[in-house]
């Protein structure tokens, strides 16, 4: 059984901002770390920048204002503790955790500040049996409710992080200390001895070493709260009651801390959309937001001068009618009337536009920078192949020059004709597609109402189904995802397994378009299909948005409680789960990217993603969805025969491309 909670490792380390008429009566010897109320929040803060690394340069207070001997390097702990979790290397303020990890603030000539990543939990650990996990979010829910607090979000996850080895020499092999004499008998053993020839099938596969010891926290029950809505006594006092609960049930070895987070929606007829591009297209690093894959960018038509931007979800068709599912939150205003919206075929139409005018402005902008690159490297191309002709007349390297001279002016040919067809392309964008009128791709059909803690499995209910006009969708090839131009074939297989020893489910489609098909389940959920590094079962899923384009992160075992607040009333759920990949840096969605399907490595619709938890920025900590299978239920109550499946496209697109 766990030690009480005055007993636990590390309790001096636990943090609070008070103003210093609120602070308690405490036993010194209770260690409770003291410091004022912090001028200005920390969630501004960006770690990458020379004045995010100065703690006054947040408005916190002056030395002399500080009760506690040590409270400057307990301050520096709340703004850096979770540095490394979000975007940019920011993190969330920390209130107050029970954990026994040791946090120093770094020093001396090389310091860092340690960067977490956000892991999942195993789900072999015993909070994923028989539903225990359920039961004790819901408890903690409900005690901190009882409190008063104002909770945004219960998770159940745990931390890593890298302590960097120091510098030093390079220790010398021992098994070429031989003696000189030594030496010399080797070798004529080698003239008499040939070595079997080795190819580099033989050779096994090379892991990856770190460079430093690497470090797990506990499984942690992390409770977020709205900005100063929270002092750390009050956070201690709960945690206390926290610990004394999971005593009672022979918990050992899970953490609690209390962090600053919101929940936050992340949102942010004419000519036809282009079909995808294939591999050596010029226009393939261009072409995905005009194109009939996956993930459009769109607005409301009345939406457009705001330029509230999110991610247009997976298709669907009844009959003959091409529909697509995204945010209902993207397409109506969340403070509006929030009542079920349906088309009846009378009155104005709801229209949805292809990115609002300053996401079009920034898409052709641009395509203008990628043309300006291409035509930088026309002169170093040409000048290249201007020596390598004077090499072959002044007679010196003929045979190298001349084998040379004709890759370098295959390559300025094709870069030149890449030029050539994007400028082309940039036209066309321009003339046909600048109105707000040409960008019009459809209208909202039904949307019901934003319904939170649906049961039976308590989910948000946020989504929309748009009608699309299917002339504008004549290259239409399915529910097909871009994995985009941005992120190389290797590096997002090696972001889907790290492993060799594990069956990879991933494989790179031809082109970089990602077939989708099949459901992922409730139950499925909690059982992942591959290993990380550490040999951890877990699920790999991707998703590519308008924001953040194609991310890879891990689904979580363990649902999340979220809590949003508004002001005609609070509004709770249960979300499925998504962390950003602990390998990659940045998160896994940010605004602008609600309404994009989530996938499995297999292709398999996972969740339609909804929102996150944040610290004041758009980018989230960690990523919130609805299992879209419980989606793909509500959409077919709605529209009966509703097919996620395309199975022939040349019959359903055949009165369109007559």
């Amino acid at each position: 059984m766990s030690a009480p909670f005055d007993s636990v490792p590390g309790k001096g380390e636990l943090l609070s901002y008070l103003h210093i008429d609120d602070v308690p009566a405490e036993d010194d010897s209770n260690n409770l770390v003291e410091a004022p109320q912090l001028a200005a929040s920390s969630s501004e803060d960006s770690f990458g920048s020379s004045a995010a690394n100065s703690l006054w340069s947040q408005g916190l207070p002056p030395s002399s204002l500080i009760t506690s001997v040590s409270s400057a390097c307990e301050i520096y702990e709340a703004t850096r503790y979770y540095a490394g979790v979000g975007h940019k290397g920011e993190g969330p303020m920390l209130i107050y955790r029970d954990s026994p990890d040791k946090f120093e603030e770094p020093s001396g000539p090389e310091a860092y500040t340690r960067l977490m990543r956000i892991v999942p939990v195993p789900v072999d650990h015993e909070f994923g049996q028989n539903g225990k996990w359920d039961r004790i979010r819901d408890h903690v829910v409900t005690l901190l409710d009882n409190r008063g607090f104002s909770t945004t979000s219960v998770d159940f996850v745990r931390f890593t992080w890298l302590d960097k080895n120091v510098d030093g020499e390079v220790e010398e092999d021992n098994d070429d200390d031989d003696d000189d004499e030594d030496d010399d008998e080797d070798d004529s053993q080698d003239e008499a001895e040939e070595e079997p020839a080795i190819s580099y099938d033989d050779i096994a596969r090379i892991q990856p070493v770190e460079c430093g010891k690497r470090h797990y926290t506990n499984p942690t029950i992390w409770i977020g709260v709205t900005p100063n809505s929270l002092t750390g006594a009050d956070a201690r006092r709960s945690c206390g009651e926290i610990r004394a609960y999971l005593n009672s049930l022979n918990v050992e070895n899970v953490d609690i801390a209390f962090r600053e987070s919101t929940y936050q929606h992340l949102r942010g007829h004419g000519p036809a959309l282009f079909p995808s591009a294939e591999e050596f297209d010029a226009l393939k690093d261009v072409v995905d937001n005009v194109s009939v894959l996956l993930s459009l960018p769109i607005v409301g038509y009345n939406q457009g001068i705001n330029d509230t931007q999110g991610t247009m979800g997976p298709y669907f068709r009844v009959g003959n009618t091409l529909y697509a599912v995204t945010a209902r939150h993207n397409l109506f205003s969340l403070y509006g009337n929030n009542s079920t919206y349906k088309y009846h075929g009378s009155g104005q139409k709801k229209k949805v536009l292809l990115m609002g005018p300053r996401a079009f402005n920034d898409y052709l902008a641009s395509i203008q920078v990628m043309i300006d690159n291409h035509v930088d490297t026309v002169e170093p191309l040409q000048k290249q192949i201007t020596a390598l002709r004077n090499k072959i007349e002044s007679g010196i390297d003929v045979a190298v020059s001349q084998a040379k001279l004709p890759e370098w002016e295959n390559e300025l040919r094709k870069t030149c004709e890449r030029i050539e067809k994007m400028k082309a392309f940039f036209v066309t964008v321009k003339t046909k597609w600048s109105k707000p009128k040409d960008r019009v791709i459809g209208f909202v059909r039904w949307a019901p109402a934003i319904g939170i803690g649906i049961a039976p499995h308590r989910y948000t209910r946020d989504l929309c189904v748009i009608e699309l006009y299917k002339d504008k969708f004549r290259n239409f090839e399915g529910n097909i995802l871009s994995l985009g131009p941005e992120m190389p074939p290797d590096k997002l297989k090696e972001l889907f397994y790290g492993r060799d020893d594990v069956p990879s489910e991933f494989k790179y489609p031809l082109h970089g378009r990602f077939p989708l098909r099949g459901m992922l389940t409730a139950e499925q959920l909690n059982n992942p299909n591959s290993l990380n590094d550490q040999g951890d079962r877990i699920r790999r899923v991707v998703k590519r948005g308008s924001t953040t384009n194609t991310t890879v992160g891990t689904l979580s075992g363990f649902n999340s409680f979220v809590r949003r607040y508004y002001p005609s009333g609070n509004q709770e759920s249960i979300e499925v789960t998504i962390l950003s990949h602990e390998a990659d840096t940045g998160s896994f969605s940010r605004g602008g990217d609600s309404g994009a399907l989530i996938a499995s490595a297999k292709g398999e619709f996972v969740a339609l993603l909804t929102g996150g938890a944040t610290h004041g920025t758009d980018s989230a900590d960690i990523t919130y969805g609805t299992l879209f299978d419980w989606v793909r239920e509500i959409v077919q109550e709605e529209f009966p025969g509703a097919n996620f499946y395309f199975d022939n496209l040349q019959e359903f697109l055949a009165d369109v491309r007559a």
